[in-house]
């Protein structure tokens, strides 16, 4: 009588960390797909321990969504899930609702029970059009189709390392309640590098770096940042697809981590007047069999041709794809040149108000620091966004050094953002047609829930209608 009730799957973090490794580098030595479904699935059957697979998926802004499938029923329906597309904004009409969801076997973790609950494990899914054709407006598998093209083309495997840094508030649902409260409360005051052991920031970034850990992602450093109350996490770089997995699962960590501990995780570039804002600075290099090519010993800041190349590229298309790296109202609040802001369209190996910075490296770490990203762009958009238009985008004629000193300075509102966007032939052709106008659709369902001008003070709207403050209640009543 005494025995338990339920008995489901617990793995401890060092075998966690061991079998989401192992996973992980199947994924990036590109073991094929359908030998790792047959795997996972021959997996979920044997292990009786597992009640429920969660299936994730990233919608045009970014959000990311989850739906828990019974183990039994996913086994047996893999090939045919649907969901109800109108539901999410920027996806399929409501006369056009049904979309379907496949399911990404190779991008597959295991998670710590301890904050995702006990028998669960979590799986990308890939969103698809009735017919299984890639859907549109999945950014994830535009980013997946254009890196494929790039290593069957000519061997480049693109890399990316995020550092994304975010603010720990009391309380849960800080940002949901903005609209009541008018104020965050912080959780630290003690600034860059400056946390107690045992403080409630430093136990946050602690429990949020372990679960990191345990679920493969390779960490580096974590710290409390420069605004009070503001966190980075770093962990090592790699391929692309998977780097911009790691961004919806960073902050999914934050965000469960900090309300088993009643906090919130905030992602909102500006949260707070008056202190610095959060980035997204991502890291990028290409190799070619094994070798790092953006670097040169004997190049401009050690970097080769190609890579500044690639700089001149996004510098020149720096004003047009502002929007996809700075999706929200409150992101430009965080682009105000007294904090440090990224607003320059400009590269320097020591300005950190550049739109791109070159870190010192040699021929394993050699990139370039595309530093104005916010925290809430969508990072398959951002990252497939940075790659093309560094390989493929237009070129200022004969770039120079003297031309590369002509600064010139990234949009301070959205609407400004919004109008570069709109008119871009560049950013039109970079998306299509069809996906440009969505995005640029529900960028101005945000704005116009929002004062036109940011003036001093953030704004309860620009908190409430924000597409990461998962409120559609309030979404629905404006």
């Amino acid at each position: 009588m005494n025995a338990p009730l339920r008995d489901f799957l617990e793995i401890p973090y060092d075998e966690l960390e061991a079998m989401n490794l192992e996973a992980k580098a199947e994924r990036l030595s590109r073991v094929d797909p359908a030998k790792l479904a047959e795997k996972r699935m021959k997996y979920l059957a044997a292990e009786k321990r597992i009640k429920a697979v969660t299936v994730c998926f990233t919608d045009l802004e970014g959000r990311l969504h989850m739906l828990d499938y019974d183990k039994k029923f996913l086994l047996k329906s893999a090939d045919n899930l649907t969901f109800d597309g109108s539901s999410i904004r920027g996806f399929s009409a409501q006369q056009e609702s049904d979309l379907r969801l496949g399911i990404d076997w190779p991008a597959f973790y295991w998670l710590p029970s301890d904050v995702f609950g006990p028998g669960k494990v979590l799986v990308f899914g890939e969103v698809l059009e009735k017919d299984g054709t890639p859907y549109v407006a999945d950014m994830r598998a535009k980013l997946k189709s254009y890196l494929a093209r790039l290593y069957s083309k000519d061997g480049f495997t693109c890399n990316a390392a995020n550092e994304i840094e975010g603010f720990l508030f009391k309380g849960r649902d800080a940002e949901r309640h903005y609209h009541e409260t008018g104020q965050f409360e912080f959780i630290s005051t003690g600034g860059y590098y400056h946390s107690l052991p045992t403080d409630s920031l430093r136990t946050f970034i602690d429990m949020a770096a372990e679960v990191q850990r345990a679920m493969g992602f390779a960490n580096e450093k974590d710290h409390p940042e420069v605004a009070p109350s503001q966190f980075e996490m770093n962990y090592s770089y790699t391929e692309a697809s998977v780097a911009a997995d790691q961004v919806q699962l960073y902050k999914l960590i934050c965000r469960q981590v900090a309300a088993k501990l009643e906090m919130t995780a905030s992602f909102l570039p500006k949260p707070v007047t008056g202190v610095n804002g959060s980035g997204m600075h991502t890291n990028l290099s290409i190799s070619q069999k094994g070798r790092n090519i953006f670097y040169d010993a004997k190049g401009q800041d050690k970097l080769s041709k190609l890579a500044w190349k690639f700089i001149d590229r996004i510098l020149t298309s720096g004003q047009d794809i502002c929007l996809i790296f700075n999706p929200s109202v409150n992101s430009y609040r965080r682009l105000d040149p007294h904090f440090e802001a990224p607003n320059q369209i400009k590269a320097s190996p020591v300005d950190r108000g550049s739109m791109v910075r070159i870190p010192l490296g040699n021929e394993k770490s050699a990139r370039i620091e595309v530093r104005s990203i916010a925290p809430d762009a969508n990072p398959y958009l951002a990252i497939y966004t940075m790659f093309k238009t560094g390989l493929e985008g237009p070129i200022e004629a004969a770039a120079t050094d003297k031309k590369r000193d002509r600064t010139k300075f990234l949009p301070d509102n959205i609407y400004d953002a919004l109008r570069m966007f709109k008119g871009s032939k560049f950013a039109t052709d970079l998306l299509g047609e069809t996906v440009h106008k969505k995005f640029a659709d529900v960028k101005l369902m945000q704005a116009e829930r929002c004062p036109k001008a940011l003036g001093s003070r953030i704004k309860i709207p620009e908190i409430q209608f924000h597409h990461e403050v998962t409120n559609q209640y309030l979404w629905s009543q404006f």
